[in-house]
């Protein structure tokens, strides 16, 4: 594992926590390029079936470290290789078919923010803080955060957002859209954690499908294509399928068996 990352298991649940509490786990270009594996393995593993991302200690992710940028983004074949490996680290949160739910306290601010976007839920703490900051850095923040981000608040509070680099607390995070839900801070791990495990006892097919279609949608498809179709007859033949109907005629709990 790459410094500055701990991925466990539990159960179901794999969690990946940023490590570096000391510096409010700022990003390194290591763990930034680093994502995309750490993404694969939990996909690949099927035991697992949710990815939660937190930091350790009082903050989720006060950004990228900035420290590092004299030394990688001095030059523009330094700035685009940076980004790239930004990027891809984005794409792999983005596209993974197992669900991802950061669990956030603290400083969520500039890249950490960019990962929180990437997941597919948001939960935090009622003392959280966000922001984007590359109008404070002079960086024109990337097209596809930009588009996650406009989708998840709309564009006036996206404009808010990057134009002025000014945070916000969790409560106005939820009001606009940002978050799914805050809670106290020693409700936040349990709560999140019970979410997870709501999501573990569904139909994984259903899942891992509907959000492959949401993506989808999100970048831009308008009408069903022939991977939705594939999508929606493999759910409609599969095991899952048949026991969701049995179990519900039946009034029982489902005993889903995809993995």
């Amino acid at each position: 594992m790459t410094e500055g990352f701990d991925l466990t298991r539990d159960g179901d649940v794999a969690r990946l926590t940023l490590t570096r509490p000391e510096k409010m786990n700022a990003i390194t270009y290591g763990m930034w390029s680093a994502i995309p594996d750490v993404v694969a393995e939990v996909e690949a593993d099927p035991a697992l079936k949710v990815l939660v991302v937190t930091g350790a200690g009082k903050h989720f992710s006060a950004g990228a470290d900035i420290s590092e940028f004299r030394e990688l983004r001095t030059t523009a074949d330094g700035a685009a290789s940076y980004d790239k490996a930004v990027e891809s680290a984005v794409a792999a949160l983005t596209a993974m078919r197992k669900p991802s739910v950061a669990m956030i306290r603290g400083n969520c601010i500039g890249g950490g923010c960019q990962v929180s976007a990437a997941c597919d839920f948001r939960f935090a703490a009622e003392d959280a803080r966000f922001g984007i900051t590359p109008a404070k850095l002079g960086i024109v923040y990337h097209f596809d955060s930009t588009r996650q981000l406009v989708s998840l608040v709309g564009p006036a509070h996206a404009k808010y957002f990057l134009l002025s680099g000014e945070l916000i607390t969790a409560t106005r995070a939820r009001e606009i859209g940002l978050l799914n839900d805050v809670f106290p801070a020693d409700h936040l791990e349990a709560s999140t954690l019970a979410f997870a495990e709501t999501l573990c006892a569904r139909s994984q097919a259903s899942i891992r499908g509907m959000n492959r279609i949401i993506e989808k949608i999100t970048a831009g498809l308008e009408t069903s294509d022939a991977e939705v179709e594939e999508i929606r007859s493999e759910a409609l033949h599969g095991e899952d399928y048949a026991e969701g109907v049995a179990a519900f005629l039946e009034r029982r709990p489902p005993r889903f068996t995809f993995r």
